[in-house]
């Protein structure tokens, strides 16, 4: 597992711009697992901060009961839908998976909070490339890869007719 300054250490620019896509909005989504091991989503602030990436949460909020019983997560950046018919303007998705590791100290915000540190795994970046679809990705232990799939224009003509009659343009 891997802190969030050692990704950044390794590969500045891929961080730079997973960063990007989690600052366009406040509330990112977290997946923990359920007792029973089916999987919960709930909204989160995630903050980059001294080098590392922490997850503050409630005191009793379910996520906090979900993660000390197994500490496996998924954490995927705001999604943000594009204006333009073509996606030109989409600027992709970020994702983080790993474990987290409860904060030994009180959060300074509040009494009311408790910070959560992860521990990265894995980190994925997808965007659009002019005709390509780019999955960035950056493993422990495999580093960062980058694979590109084409992206057909009879698709994006498809999305355009569909994205016009959804929004009666």
């Amino acid at each position: 597992m891997a802190r969030w300054s050692e990704i950044t250490a390794a590969e500045p620019e891929f961080a730079r711009q997973v960063r990007a896509r989690f600052a366009v909005y406040r509330c990112e989504t977290l997946a923990t697992l359920r007792r029973d091991g089916s999987p919960r989503i709930s909204g989160i602030d995630a903050v980059f901060s001294d080098g590392d990436l922490w997850l503050p949460m409630m005191v009793g909020s379910v996520k906090i009961a979900d993660l000390r019983r197994d500490p496996r997560l998924a954490l995927h950046s705001p999604t943000t839908t594009a204006l333009n018919a073509d996606l030109s303007d989409w600027p992709g998705e970020a994702k983080i998976a790993g474990y987290v590791v409860e904060g030994t100290e009180a959060n300074s915000n509040s009494e009311r909070l408790i910070d959560f540190r992860v521990d990265v795994t894995e980190v994925v970046l997808t965007y659009l490339d002019r005709t390509d679809f780019v999955v960035e990705s950056w493993h422990e232990g495999r580093g960062l890869r980058r694979r590109e799939r084409w992206y057909p224009d009879e698709h994006r003509v498809e999305h355009t007719i569909h994205w016009e009659q959804k929004n009666d343009v």
